[in-house]
């Protein structure tokens, strides 16, 4: 099998690699569960001293990997430099507070002294996608290496060259070489690596259907998991919302990563008093927005879908919702079947019974509901299987307040763009997954928390 890294934009194979054999995997796993052990007796400064050297030499080789990430899933260059920057503020944020997130706890019982202890679990497996190649690894592998445990990749097969690039920068900082590893294997290998006793844990970020696969296989061998999935966010605005400023974030998170983001604004509940308004401020943001090549230094907002057939199932969607009697208020999409191009596009008169109303659209499709009240925009941002993010935008705060506390979701935002940040934790809940990353939370994810009872 042949794992091939391939620009979207041209079309063009950039590399080929084989896809490594059960005797490579198996070499992999007894480097890595001898890694663990020693890994796991370093102390948190030694551990702090490699992520703070990742960080900087994430910092140095921004532009390589930037240029990688273009070449690869077709992410601008700025956009690109941005994410290697996050990468290493992660790191430098766990280089920083991992000791005092698993510090010990005293607890008062009836001993002389009791407290919780915070353990490395040993070898944990990411499977990783190809949207955020840099910041999905990151996120799993700053506060797992600072917590003691040693990873292994799975990267998503169209992103090789990233996952490599990782894997060396790791390397470089001083980390042990079985430390980190990138395992370049296709899906039908995944679950054995899962059932290997050597690996102790599995984070997932992706599909439904990857997270339900990896989860299953991960529960018949008692394994932890964490899932990060998909997510159909609700963004809400309400008749009092400032609608410039509303439009203008609608626009920037629909498009953000070309809308291909777990947590990119999807659907879009509008007071019916202002849904008119508020169309036609969008569309305008999003017609000033410029197509190119991501490789290209200035000039390029939105480059293609990281994949051909990415761009024509969402199409599909497209179409099949027009269908069923969704209406197009901008009209872009792609060219023609088989491209990757895929241009910002509005549909409103979205109903249940469309497939606008109830599947994830990974790409640039503002999906426009109305709401009768703000009562009804919380039900509307309910009625879906997803809930990972959700956008509140409203003049008044405390009644923003008060509706993020019944949408159904792993995060809202009120008045403000939805993002992952390391200071706050991320997730989902219903079919968007469960378990954290990021914050304290995300550190305590794949650690023993040990009771010790001293009398």
């Amino acid at each position: 099998m042949s794992i091939n890294s391939v620009n979207p934009y041209t079309g063009r194979v950039l590399r080929r690699f084989r896809a490594e054999g059960a005797a490579k995997i198996e070499r992999r796993l007894v480097a890595a569960a001898r890694a663990a052990r020693a890994w796991a007796a370093t102390s948190f400064a030694e551990r702090a001293a490699v992520l703070s050297r990742a960080a900087a030499l994430l910092r140095e080789r921004q532009d390589e990997l930037a240029r990688l990430m273009a070449l690869e899933m077709g992410k601008p260059l700025a956009d690109g430099r941005a994410e290697a920057l996050k990468c290493a503020a992660c790191c430098d944020y766990y280089a920083a507070h991992a000791e005092g997130f698993l510090a010990d706890e005293l607890v008062q019982t009836d001993a002389g002294r009791s407290f919780l202890s915070y353990q490395p679990l040993g070898v944990v497996l990411a499977v990783m996608p190809w949207n955020f190649p840099l910041w999905q690894v990151v996120r799993f592998a700053a506060p797992a290496l600072m917590a003691g445990n040693v990873g292994l990749l799975k990267h998503a097969a169209n992103v090789p060259q990233c996952a490599l690039a990782l894997e060396k920068i790791f390397r470089d900082a001083g980390l042990p070489k079985a430390a980190f590893q990138a395992l370049l294997i296709g899906s039908d290998a995944v679950a054995a690596v899962v059932a290997d006793d050597r690996v102790a844990a599995v984070t997932l970020t992706g599909s439904e259907g990857a997270g339900a696969a990896v989860a299953a296989v991960a529960g018949q061998h008692l394994k932890k998991t964490v899932l990060e999935l998909g997510g159909s966010d609700p963004f809400i605005v309400l008749a009092d919302a400032d609608l410039e400023a509303a439009a203008r974030v609608a626009a920037q998170s629909r498009m953000l990563n070309a809308g291909q983001s777990c947590i990119a604004a999807k659907r879009f509940i509008v007071e019916k008093s202002v849904q008119k308004e508020f169309i036609r401020r969008l569309k305008s943001h999003l017609q000033a927005l410029r197509y190119g090549d991501p490789l290209a230094p200035t000039g390029t907002d939105y480059g293609p879908l990281a994949r051909p057939d990415l761009a024509d199932d969402l199409a599909q969607q497209v179409a099949d919702s027009v269908a069923q009697g969704a209406k197009i208020e901008l009209a872009g999409g792609q060219p023609r079947p088989g491209s990757a191009r895929f241009d910002p596009m509005i549909l409103s008169n979205v109903r249940p019974g469309q497939r606008a109303y109830v599947e994830e659209f990974f790409g640039p499709v503002a999906l426009v509901l109305t709401a009768r009240n703000a009562a009804d925009a919380v039900r509307l941002a309910n009625d879906s299987r997803f809930g990972l993010g959700a956008a509140v935008w409203t003049a008044d705060a405390a009644r923003g307040e008060a509706m993020a506390r019944q949408i159904e979701s792993g995060a809202v935002f009120v008045n403000g763009l939805v993002k992952s940040m390391n200071e706050l934790p991320f997730g989902g809940v219903k079919k968007s997954g469960y378990g954290r990353e990021l914050s304290y939370l995300g550190i305590r994810e794949f650690v023993n928390c040990k009771a010790v009872w001293v009398g």
